[in-house]
């Protein structure tokens, strides 16, 4: 599984990330967000979003709806499964819709259980945010298309 590095210094590197991801993003795929608490997965989803709608998209975070669509190219559904307490709740709140739609950014995909390639279908991209040198920094891991796909994002 092709892996990749980077140094996110503030919310704005953070967003421009989400940014770069954005265009490479597929309908069907996962963009998985890993990371502890105020540790910026909803700026970065936020910044992808934003690139594939509108940039003044009011992009809230789903902590309570659990989940946010956004009509855009491809469609995207933002997610935040952490208050889920089983797996199964994913299909119940519209994940299998949304990647038979359009793609999927994920926060807190650990809940979906110890295999979340069993919700999601091969091609996804996750991203561990985590501190680094006195900052924060972004580690990708690829899997399916996103083997070769990360080849071409640019940050």
């Amino acid at each position: 599984m092709p892996e990749l590095t980077v140094s996110l210094p503030d919310a704005e590197a953070t967003a421009r990330l989400g940014a770069a991801i954005a265009p490479l993003l597929r309908p069907g795929e996962a963009l998985l967000l890993y990371g502890p608490l105020g540790m910026g997965k909803s700026t970065l989803a936020r910044g992808l979003i934003r690139a594939l709608t509108t940039p003044d998209e009011d992009v809230p975070s789903p902590t309570f709806t659990l989940v946010q669509f956004y009509e855009s190219d491809p469609p995207v559904a933002h997610f935040d499964l952490y208050r889920l307490t089983r797996p199964e709740e994913a299909a119940e709140i519209g994940l299998d819709e949304a990647l038979d739609e359009g793609c999927a950014v994920i926060e807190w995909p650990e809940r979906l259980g110890d295999d979340p390639g069993h919700w999601l279908g091969p091609d996804r991209l996750a991203v561990v945010i985590s501190e680094r040198d006195g900052g924060r920094g972004a580690t990708f891991f690829a899997a399916g298309a996103w083997e070769e796909r990360l080849k071409e994002l640019h940050v």
